[in-house]
Protein backbone atom coordinates (compact mmCIF):
# COMPACT_ATOMS: atom_id res chain seq x y z
CA UNK A 1 0.00 0.00 0.00
CA UNK A 2 1.37 3.43 -0.93
CA UNK A 3 1.28 6.51 1.28
CA UNK A 4 -1.38 7.98 -1.02
CA UNK A 5 -3.50 4.83 -0.60
CA UNK A 6 -3.28 5.20 3.19
CA UNK A 7 -4.25 8.87 2.95
CA UNK A 8 -7.26 7.93 0.82
CA UNK A 9 -8.33 5.42 3.51
CA UNK A 10 -8.03 8.23 6.05
CA UNK A 11 -10.15 10.48 3.80
CA UNK A 12 -12.88 7.83 3.62
CA UNK A 13 -12.92 7.58 7.44
CA UNK A 14 -13.10 11.38 7.64
CA UNK A 15 -16.07 11.46 5.24
CA UNK A 16 -17.91 8.84 7.32
CA UNK A 17 -17.83 11.18 10.33
CA UNK A 18 -18.40 14.37 8.34
CA UNK A 19 -20.78 16.86 9.99
CA UNK A 20 -22.60 18.62 7.15
CA UNK A 21 -24.18 21.20 9.42
CA UNK A 22 -20.83 22.73 10.39
CA UNK A 23 -19.14 22.49 6.98
CA UNK A 24 -21.72 23.76 4.46
CA UNK A 25 -20.50 27.37 4.31
CA UNK A 26 -17.10 28.74 5.25
CA UNK A 27 -16.95 30.63 8.52
CA UNK A 28 -15.84 34.24 8.37
CA UNK A 29 -12.15 34.56 9.13
CA UNK A 30 -10.01 37.64 9.54
CA UNK A 31 -6.52 36.24 9.09
CA UNK A 32 -4.46 34.59 6.39
CA UNK A 33 -1.33 32.66 7.35
CA UNK A 34 1.55 32.24 4.89
CA UNK A 35 3.83 29.41 6.02
CA UNK A 36 6.49 27.04 4.82
CA UNK A 37 5.34 23.62 3.61
CA UNK A 38 7.76 21.81 5.96
CA UNK A 39 5.88 18.97 7.67
CA UNK A 40 7.32 19.92 11.07
CA UNK A 41 5.47 23.24 10.91
CA UNK A 42 1.75 22.72 11.63
CA UNK A 43 0.14 26.20 11.60
CA UNK A 44 -3.18 24.94 12.93
CA UNK A 45 -1.59 23.26 15.94
CA UNK A 46 0.96 26.00 16.65
CA UNK A 47 -1.60 28.82 16.45
CA UNK A 48 -4.51 26.92 17.99
CA UNK A 49 -6.61 27.17 14.84
CA UNK A 50 -9.68 25.06 14.21
CA UNK A 51 -10.86 24.21 10.72
CA UNK A 52 -12.12 27.42 9.11
CA UNK A 53 -10.33 29.84 11.47
CA UNK A 54 -7.80 31.08 8.91
CA UNK A 55 -6.75 30.86 5.29
CA UNK A 56 -3.46 28.95 5.32
CA UNK A 57 -1.24 29.37 2.27
CA UNK A 58 1.85 27.17 2.14
CA UNK A 59 4.84 26.77 -0.14
CA UNK A 60 8.56 26.01 0.05
CA UNK A 61 10.03 28.58 2.42
CA UNK A 62 6.77 30.43 3.01
CA UNK A 63 7.88 32.71 0.18
CA UNK A 64 5.64 35.65 -0.73
CA UNK A 65 5.61 34.81 -4.44
CA UNK A 66 3.27 36.13 -7.13
CA UNK A 67 0.98 33.19 -6.44
CA UNK A 68 0.88 33.99 -2.72
CA UNK A 69 0.02 37.61 -3.58
CA UNK A 70 -2.77 36.25 -5.80
CA UNK A 71 -4.12 34.11 -2.97
CA UNK A 72 -3.87 36.96 -0.45
CA UNK A 73 -5.66 39.34 -2.83
CA UNK A 74 -8.55 36.86 -3.13
CA UNK A 75 -8.48 36.21 0.63
CA UNK A 76 -8.77 39.91 1.43
CA UNK A 77 -10.84 41.27 -1.44
CA UNK A 78 -13.38 38.44 -1.72
CA UNK A 79 -13.28 36.54 1.55
CA UNK A 80 -12.87 39.27 4.15
CA UNK A 81 -9.48 38.74 5.75
CA UNK A 82 -7.63 41.81 6.97
CA UNK A 83 -4.56 40.46 8.77
CA UNK A 84 -1.61 38.41 7.52
CA UNK A 85 0.79 36.27 9.54
CA UNK A 86 4.01 35.02 7.96
CA UNK A 87 5.55 31.93 9.56
CA UNK A 88 9.03 30.80 8.55
CA UNK A 89 11.02 28.27 10.61
CA UNK A 90 14.48 27.35 11.79
CA UNK A 91 16.37 24.52 10.09
CA UNK A 92 14.59 25.37 6.80
CA UNK A 93 15.80 23.58 3.70
CA UNK A 94 15.69 26.89 1.81
CA UNK A 95 18.80 27.89 3.81
CA UNK A 96 20.80 24.97 2.40
CA UNK A 97 21.17 25.77 -1.31
CA UNK A 98 21.52 28.53 -3.88
CA UNK A 99 19.01 28.96 -6.70
CA UNK A 100 21.54 28.76 -9.53
CA UNK A 101 23.04 25.50 -8.25
CA UNK A 102 19.67 23.74 -8.21
CA UNK A 103 18.57 25.31 -11.48
CA UNK A 104 21.79 24.06 -13.10
CA UNK A 105 21.11 20.56 -11.73
CA UNK A 106 17.54 20.59 -13.05
CA UNK A 107 18.76 21.84 -16.45
CA UNK A 108 21.35 19.05 -16.56
CA UNK A 109 18.68 16.45 -15.73
CA UNK A 110 15.92 17.74 -18.01
CA UNK A 111 17.54 19.96 -20.62
CA UNK A 112 15.33 22.85 -19.47
CA UNK A 113 16.35 25.56 -17.03
CA UNK A 114 13.42 26.47 -14.75
CA UNK A 115 12.08 29.97 -15.48
CA UNK A 116 10.87 30.45 -11.90
CA UNK A 117 12.87 31.66 -8.91
CA UNK A 118 13.44 29.02 -6.25
CA UNK A 119 13.87 31.80 -3.67
CA UNK A 120 16.50 30.20 -1.46
CA UNK A 121 17.75 32.51 1.28
CA UNK A 122 20.79 32.84 3.51
CA UNK A 123 19.25 34.64 6.50
CA UNK A 124 15.94 33.61 8.03
CA UNK A 125 15.03 36.92 9.67
CA UNK A 126 16.02 38.90 6.57
CA UNK A 127 13.76 36.71 4.46
CA UNK A 128 10.83 37.30 6.83
CA UNK A 129 11.46 41.05 6.54
CA UNK A 130 11.63 40.76 2.74
CA UNK A 131 8.32 38.90 2.73
CA UNK A 132 6.70 41.64 4.83
CA UNK A 133 8.13 44.25 2.45
CA UNK A 134 6.71 42.43 -0.59
CA UNK A 135 3.23 42.53 0.92
CA UNK A 136 3.57 46.21 1.81
CA UNK A 137 4.74 46.95 -1.76
CA UNK A 138 1.90 45.07 -3.44
CA UNK A 139 -0.89 47.25 -4.82
CA UNK A 140 -3.17 44.19 -4.80
CA UNK A 141 -3.24 43.73 -1.02
CA UNK A 142 -5.52 46.39 0.52
CA UNK A 143 -4.96 45.53 4.20
CA UNK A 144 -1.29 45.83 5.14
CA UNK A 145 -1.60 44.53 8.72
CA UNK A 146 1.17 41.94 8.40
CA UNK A 147 3.50 40.46 11.00
CA UNK A 148 6.32 37.99 10.52
CA UNK A 149 7.42 35.16 12.78
CA UNK A 150 9.94 32.34 13.01
CA UNK A 151 8.85 28.99 14.40
CA UNK A 152 11.69 27.36 16.33
CA UNK A 153 11.52 23.67 15.36
CA UNK A 154 13.97 22.86 18.16
CA UNK A 155 11.64 23.92 20.99
CA UNK A 156 8.21 24.68 19.49
CA UNK A 157 8.26 28.41 20.22
CA UNK A 158 7.23 31.22 17.90
CA UNK A 159 9.18 34.47 17.88
CA UNK A 160 8.29 37.70 16.13
CA UNK A 161 10.75 39.26 13.70
CA UNK A 162 10.99 43.02 14.05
Amino acid sequence: MTVTDQLLRNARRFAEGFDQDTRVAPRPTHVAVVACMDARLDPQAILGLASGDAHVIRNAGGVVSDDVIRSLAISQRLLGTSEIMLVHHTDCGMLTFRDDEVKDQIAADTGIRPPFALEAFADLDDDVRQSVARIHASPFIPHKHVRGFVYEVENGSLREVS
